[in-house]
C-alpha cells in the first residue's frame, strides 16, 4: 500500500484491515514497512492497537493474531514475522516513534495477574511499580478501570500476555516447543534489552518522557512483600523516577530493559501472592492459574537468562562494597545486574514453582517444571566461562556462591521437601520419572552444596537474642580494645539478617521452619530410598516377565496361538518400560541412591540394611500378594501403604473382567463375525431352554455335576475375589447358560481344522469327524466330572 500524505488516518485504518482478509502476510508487511517511514506518529498511532492485535491477537483469546506460539521454524512465514519483530525491526521502530509523544493506550486490568487486580480494586498501590500512576477513573465507575500505558509498554504487555492467552490448538499441534517465533523472539527481546555484554542500543528518536513514571508516596498501609524485606535498591533512582532530560544516557535507556523484565515477570509469574498460597492449601479452593508446559519452558529461558545477564557484572564491581561502590561512577546497566535476580523475580518465582510442584499432574511434562527450578539453584552453570571443566561428577561448587545459596534458602531446601513428598507417590519405574529423581539427586550431590545449604540454615536458626548480645571476644583485634564489634562479626550479623530476611520475606514471619538436614526430612529420604529400591526391583521383574512372555509366544503368535489372557500384561507396564528403557530406569535409580547416600552422609552398611529391613515383600513370591487393604462395609479399602505398593509396583490386584463374559469386548484372537452370530444363537438357546438348564444344574447328582460343568462358570467367584469390588458383586448368582463363544476364537477354529484334516488323512467323512469330535468332548467333560476334583487337589 502506498503511503498517501493526504489520506485520512480513519481510511488507512480501514485499508490495512481490508487487505489483512486479502493479502499474503509478505505483501502486508511490506506495505506496513511504507506506512511506518512515511507516516507521522500523529497517524500511526491510530492504527498501532489495532496492528498489535493483529500480531499478538486479542486478550481475550478470540483473535488469534499471527499466531507466534505455533509458527515453527520450517514455516515459510516465519522468516518474515522474524523480520518485522526483530528488536530493530519495523515494529519496533514504530513503538519508538510512538513512543517520543505523549500517546497512551489503555488495557483493562481485568487482564492484569490476581494479585496486581486484587491490590487496585482495594485501593492499594501495587508493589511493581511499573503499574503505579497509570490508573485511568472512567465516569462510569470503578468497573471498568484502565492501565495507561506508553507504546513500549503496550506492546510488551500484549507480548508477554500472548504466552498465557487460552488458544485452541489445531489437531497434532502443542505449543511446547521451543523453535516456535515466539520462544526465538523472547529469547532475542531478552539479549537485546539485557544484554551481557555492552549496552542498550539506543532508540533512533529523542525519547525524553518515555521512560517509567515516577510513583506517588506510598502510603503506610503498602506491603513491601513483593520486593522482601530488602534494603532500598541502588536502582530506585532509575527505576521508580522518570530520568531527566539531562540525565546520563545510559540511564536515559535502561528504562526499556526494566520495563522488558517488569513486564515479563509480572505477567509470566506474578498469579499467586503469599497470601494466596496459604489459601490454595486448603482443597475447597480453585486454582486462580494453571501455567502450561509451554509458559513453563518459556520461565527457563527467563531464568537461564537473567542468571547469564547477571554472572556479566564485573569482577571489580561485584566485588566493591555498596558504601564505595556509591562514591564510585558505575553504569546503571551494571548497577541492575547486581540486584536483578534478588529483587525482581526471587519471590515470584518461588511461589510460582511451589505452586508448580503442588498442582501439576504426576507424569514426565513434569521434567519442564524441574529443570527451571534446577536452572534457578545453579547460576554457576550461566557464567559463560569457556574453560574446560570437569566432569559434572567432579564439579565443585565455588566458594564464592556461598552468598547466593544463603539468600536463596528456601529454594534449595522447601522446594527439596515438596518435592520428595511429590516423588514418593510418582511411579519410578517409569524411565522418565525415574530420570527426574536422578536429576535432583545429583545437583544436590555436587560437592560443596549441601555444606553450604547447611550452613544457610544454622544462619537462619541462630537465636535472635544471641545475635543481638553477643560477647565480641574471640573476634577482636588487639588494638579494638573489646569497645564494639568487630568486622567480622558484622559480617556475620548482615550474613544472618540477609537470610532471615529472605525466609520471612518468602514464607512470612510466622513460618515454621523445616531443616532440609534435620531428622523429619531425613525420615522422609530413607522412605524415597526404600521406594527406588522397590521400583528397581519391579523394573528387574517386569524386564524378565517380557523376555519370558516374548520367548514363548514368538512362534506360536504366528498362528494365534500366544498368551490369550487379556490380563496377562504385567502391572505398571507401558510402551516406553520395556527394553533399553528399563535398563535406564535401573541405571538413573542406581545413581540416584548414590547421590542421595552421599547428599545426606548414608554409608553402604546403612543403605544395605535400610534395603533388607523392606523384608519378605520384596521376593517374587510374596509380590503376587494383595496390596494392603481393610475389609469396609462394601468391599476392601486400599490403605495409604497399599496405594504405596501399587504405585511402586511391589504389589497388584489380579484384575479380571467381571460383567457378563458374553458381552465382554472382542478380542484380538476371536472372530468378530462369529462371537456375534454365536451370542444370538446361545441367546434364544438359553431364553428358551433356561428353566430346563437351571434345574438340571440344580441336582446334586451326577448329571448335576455334569450340567454344571458344561453350562456353569465353577471358577468366576474365586476370580471375583480377587479384586476389591462390592458384596453385592462378590454374592452374585450366575445362571447355567450355553456358551459358545469359545468357538470363536481362531486357536479352537484352527485346531477343529487341524483335527477335520486329520479325519480325512484318516478317509473319516466330515460328518464322522463331527460326531468323533462331538464324543471326544463329552467323554473329556465325562473325565473332568469324575476326577476334576481329585486332579485340582493334587
Amino acid at each position: 500500500m502506498a503511503a498517501q500524505t493526504l489520506q485520512q488516518p480513519s481510511f488507512l485504518l480501514a485499508n490495512l484491515k481490508a487487505d489483512a482478509t486479502t493479502k499474503p502476510l509478505l505483501q502486508r508487511c511490506q506495505d506496513l514497512v511504507k506506512i511506518i517511514d512515511e507516516y507521522p506518529a500523529k497517524e500511526l498511532h491510530l492504527i498501532f492497537p489495532w496492528l498489535v492485535e493483529s500480531v499478538f491477537g486479542s486478550l481475550d483469546g478470540i483473535i488469534a493474531g499471527w499466531n507466534l506460539r505455533l509458527l515453527h521454524s520450517r514455516s515459510n512465514e516465519y522468516n518474515i514475522v522474524m523480520e518485522f519483530l526483530n528488536p530493530s525491526g519495523p515494529m519496533m521502530k514504530l513503538v519508538y516513534k510512538l513512543q517520543a509523544e505523549e500517546y497512551k493506550y489503555e488495557i483493562p486490568i481485568n487482564y492484569l495477574p490476581g494479585p496486581v487486580k486484587a491490590c487496585i480494586q482495594e485501593g492499594v498501590l501495587p508493589d511493581c511499580p511499573l503499574f503505579h500512576n497509570k490508573l485511568q477513573f472512567p465516569l462510569s465507575g470503578l468497573l471498568t478501570l484502565n492501565l495507561a500505558l506508553n507504546p513500549f509498554e503496550f506492546f510488551m504487555f500484549n507480548f508477554a500476555y500472548c504466552l498465557i492467552t487460552p488458544k485452541n490448538y489445531p489437531p497434532g499441534q502443542h505449543g511446547s516447543s521451543t523453535d516456535t517465533a515466539y520462544f526465538v523472539l523472547v529469547d532475542t527481546y531478552l539479549k537485546y534489552f539485557l544484554p551481557s555484554e555492552g549496552s542498550v542500543p539506543p532508540s533512533p528518536y529523542s525519547d525524553s518522557r518515555g521512560s517509567v513514571t515516577a510513583p506517588s508516596p506510598r502510603s503506610s498501609s503498602v506491603s513491601f512483600a513483593g520486593y522482601g524485606v530488602h534494603s532500598p535498591s541502588l536502582l530506585k533512582h532509575h527505576i521508580f523516577h522518570q530520568p531527566s532530560v539531562n540525565a546520563d544516557p545510559a540511564a536515559q535507556e535502561i528504562w526499556r530493559s526494566e520495563t522488558l523484565l517488569q513486564m515479563f515477570v509480572e505477567i509470566w509469574l506474578h498469579h499467586y501472592s503469599l497470601e494466596m498460597y496459604q489459601k490454595l492449601q486448603s482443597p475447597q479452593v480453585k486454582e486462580p492459574f494453571s501455567p502450561s508446559e509451554e509458559h513453563v519452558l518459556v520461565v527457563r529461558l527467563l531464568v537461564k537468562h537473567l542468571h547469564a545477564f547477571s554472572n556479566s557484572l564485573k569482577p571489580e564491581q561485584l566485588s566493591s562494597s555498596p558504601s564505595a561502590h556509591s562514591h564510585t561512577h558505575t553504569s546503571p546497566l551494571e548497577e541492575f545486574k547486581r540486584v536483578v535476580v534478588q529483587r525482581f523475580v526471587q519471590q515470584k518465582l518461588y511461589l510460582f514453582l511451589q505452586h508448580c510442584f503442588g498442582h501439576w499432574p504426576l507424569d514426565a511434562s513434569f521434567r519442564a517444571v524441574l529443570e527451571t527450578w534446577l536452572s534457578y539453584i545453579q547460576p554457576w552453570r550461566y557464567t559463560g566461562e569457556k574453560t574446560n571443566p570437569p566432569p559434572d561428577q567432579n564439579r565443585t561448587v565455588p566458594e564464592k556462591w556461598e552468598s547466593f545459596v544463603q539468600e536463596n534458602l528456601l529454594m534449595y531446601t522447601k522446594l527439596f521437601q515438596v518435592l520428595l513428598n511429590r516423588a514418593v507417590r510418582t511411579d519410578l519405574v517409569n524411565a522418565k520419572n525415574a530420570l527426574m529423581v536422578f536429576r535432583v539427586a545429583k545437583v544436590f550431590a555436587q560437592p560443596n552444596l549441601a555444606e553450604m545449604i547447611q550452613k544457610g540454615e544454622q544462619l537462619f536458626l541462630e537465636p535472635e537474642h544471641v545475635l543481638h548480645h553477643r560477647q565480641p571476644r574471640g573476634y577482636l583485634t588487639p588494638s579494638q580494645g573489646g569497645s564494639y564489634l568487630s568486622s567480622r562479626q558484622r559480617v556475620v550479623t548482615d550474613v544472618v539478617f540477609r537470610v532471615k530476611s529472605h525466609v520471612y520475606a518468602l514464607e512470612g514471619q510466622d513460618c515454621q521452619y523445616k531443616q532440609m538436614f534435620g531428622p523429619e526430612l531425613r525420615g522422609a529420604v530413607l522412605k524415597l530410598i526404600q521406594i527406588i529400591a522397590q521400583a528397581r526391583q519391579t523394573a528387574k521383574r517386569i524386564s524378565d516377565h517380557s523376555n519370558e512372555v516374548a520367548a514363548n509366544n514368538s512362534f506360536l503368535s504366528w498362528f494365534g496361538m500366544g498368551s490369550s489372557d487379556p490380563n496377562n500384561t504385567f502391572p505398571g507396564a507401558e510402551p516406553e518400560d520395556s527394553g533399553e528403557c528399563l535398563k535406564k530406569t535401573h541405571e538413573f535409580l542406581d545413581r540416584a541412591l548414590e547421590n542421595l547416600c552421599q547428599i545426606f552422609k548414608l554409608n553402604q552398611v546403612q543403605l544395605t540394611q535400610l534395603i533388607s529391613n523392606l523384608g519378605s515383600s520384596q521376593d517374587d513370591g510374596n509380590c503376587k500378594q494383595l496390596p494392603d487393604c481393610i475389609q469396609g462395609e462394601n468391599g476392601l479399602i486400599l490403605t495409604d501403604l497399599g496405594r504405596s505398593q501399587i504405585i511402586s509396583g511391589l504389589r497388584r490386584f489380579d484384575i479380571h473382567y467381571q460383567g457378563d463374559p458374553e458381552l465382554q469386548p472382542i478380542r484380538s484372537y476371536e472372530s468378530a463375525l462369529l462371537v456375534r452370530l454365536f451370542y444370538k444363537i446361545s441367546s434364544v438357546v438359553n431364553e428358551r431352554f433356561g428353566g430346563h438348564m437351571n434345574a438340571l444344574c440344580s441336582r446334586t447328582d451326577f448329571l448335576g455335576r455334569l450340567g454344571r460343568h458344561y453350562l456353569a462358570d465353577t471358577d468366576s467367584t474365586a476370580k471375583l475375589r480377587q479384586s476389591p469390588v462390592t458384596r453385592r458383586t462378590l454374592e452374585r448368582n450366575r445362571q447355567p447358560r450355553l456358551s459358545l463363544r469359545p468357538l470363536a476364537s481362531y486357536r479352537t477354529l484352527l485346531l477343529l481344522l487341524l483335527l477335520y484334516v486329520l479325519g480325512a488323512l484318516l478317509s473319516f467323512g466330515p460328518v464322522s469327524s463331527t460326531l468323533l469330535i462331538l464324543t471326544g468332548g463329552f467323554l473329556y467333560g465325562l473325565f473332568m466330572t469324575l476326577f476334576g476334583d481329585k486332579l485340582k487337589t493334587h
